[in-house]
């Protein structure tokens, strides 16, 4: 039976606003060990994803941390995944769509991140369950 986001999501959603500094989103992330923070725009309404490449990018091009705003650097166009979706339909999505995170919505609200991370977290644990032995394992 194939897993559900539901069972692979974080529920640690950490959520920043659109005037946090790169500098400020990175230690945040850092200090909860997420490779995403959901971005809320109270102004809008609206909801962002901004991850550690976009961090990446913006330092490997030079810009500073300390100046650099969350809003700049976010990726308001996002695919949500509801709580019921399979693993491998949000896996096809962020395939589809070129990206690494998904913003898990109940009711419109944010309650979960996906990574790929997790999907493959999850599927390695069902594989590791069905089979005796570990990859690259030698049983004599």
């Amino acid at each position: 039976m194939p897993g559900h986001v539901h069972d692979a999501m974080s529920t640690l959603v950490l959520t920043i606003g659109p005037e946090h500094t790169l500098r400020q989103a990175a230690q945040l992330m850092s200090a909860r060990r997420v490779g995403a923070a959901v971005v809320l725009d109270p102004d809008t309404s609206g909801l962002g994803i901004l991850t550690e490449r976009d961090i990446l990018n913006s330092l490997g091009s030079g810009q500073n941390p300390d100046e650099e705003r969350a809003h700049n650097h976010t990726t308001t166009d996002v695919v949500f995944a509801a709580r019921t979706w399979t693993l491998d339909a949000a896996a096809e999505a962020m395939t589809r769509g070129g990206f690494r995170h998904l913003i898990v919505l109940d009711e419109r609200e944010p309650v979960g991140v996906l990574s790929v991370r997790d999907i493959v977290r999850n599927w390695s644990h069902d594989q590791s369950r069905a089979a005796p032995d570990a990859p690259g394992k030698v049983t004599v």
